[in-house]
């Protein structure tokens, strides 16, 4: 809600007046482009969730993927990442699966995801270092302090799995329990038969999220000339935002505004770019999202009356 505060007082009425009239006249089928690839993107991260389940001995029904994972979506516009934690439970409960095992699969999955990330940050920082060079000297960020944020959780690391060895305590031996299933989970990945479909499904999701983020582009006068040497670093910065809060509420306009501001894009139409893509695909996680915590139960109807 801050950073909604902080657009409203840093633009005068006739800048917002401006950013409301592009978003007004945004073009709805390219609107409705994007949302079906947020769809897709959705649909292949619960598909592809089949391929690291498999190696753990489960095979849950794509229904219930699929809705657990627009539950996760729509947790997380919440509380930040706690969609991951949703996500793990309601597989759980109806599919048998341990909420360890089943939460060890998800942090594989997005180890995975963090890897894709990473790609995405390595082509911005070639296309446009110096852009990225000077926010990080803006913000005086060094590679040493991060080094020693990397240095500092090894450490916490080993000192916890030194705390824990040979504790019999009944407390300390549920924590190992689930740290092992938690393990065993992420280790799914070397063992997973499929690979090749996996690794399909994770370049088709973040080719989804990227088209969905520009297509958007050709809503606005200022940004439909832009290519992608402009848009990617706006879509990363963007993707940043929303996984450090909740669902990017506010922050996500203002970040993607401020780099395509680097391209001589005014302020208000960065802001109805950011709005847009924003909106839409936010509103669909509301929508599908909030109806997956209403059907889930409905579908597995037949299993919650057999174990009641």
């Amino acid at each position: 809600m801050f950073f909604i505060y902080l657009t409203y007082t840093s633009t005068s009425e006739e800048d917002r007046t401006l950013i409301l009239q592009y978003i007004q006249k945004a073009d709805p089928v390219i609107i409705l482009c994007s949302v079906l690839f947020g769809v897709l993107s959705h649909l292949s991260r619960a598909y592809r969730w089949k391929f690291l389940l498999a190696p753990l001995g489960y095979k849950p029904r794509l229904i219930n993927s699929i809705l657990a994972v627009l539950i996760a979506y729509i947790s997380n516009l919440g509380i930040p990442r706690s969609g991951e934690l949703f996500r793990a439970t309601s597989i759980s409960t109806y599919e048998d699966i341990p909420f360890e095992k089943a939460f060890g699969t998800i942090v594989a999955e997005r180890l995975v995801d963090l890897l894709i990330l990473l790609g995405f940050v390595a082509t911005a920082l070639i296309l446009q270092f110096d852009l990225f060079w000077g926010i990080l000297q803006e913000k005086n960020i060094s590679f040493s302090q991060i080094s020693v944020g990397i240095g500092t959780l090894i450490l916490l690391y080993f000192l916890i799995k030194k705390g824990l060895a040979g504790n019999q305590n009944p407390y300390v031996l549920r924590i190992k329990k689930f740290i092992s299933g938690l393990i065993e989970g992420i280790l799914s990945l070397k063992d997973m038969p499929n690979k090749g479909a996996f690794i399909f499904h994770t370049l088709f999701i973040w080719s989804m999220y990227l088209a969905m983020f520009y297509v958007v582009k050709w809503t606005v006068p200022e940004t439909a000339v832009l290519g992608l040497n402009a848009i990617l670093p706006a879509f990363v910065i963007g993707g940043l935002a929303i996984s450090a809060t909740n669902g990017g509420i506010g922050i996500f306009p203002i970040s993607v505004a401020l780099v395509l501001a680097a391209f001589n894009v005014s302020n208000e139409s960065g802001l109805a770019f950011g709005w847009i893509v924003w909106t839409s695909q936010t509103m669909m996680i509301l929508v599908f999202g909030g109806l997956s915590f209403f059907v889930l139960p409905l579908v597995n109807r037949q299993k919650v009356s057999e174990s009641s």
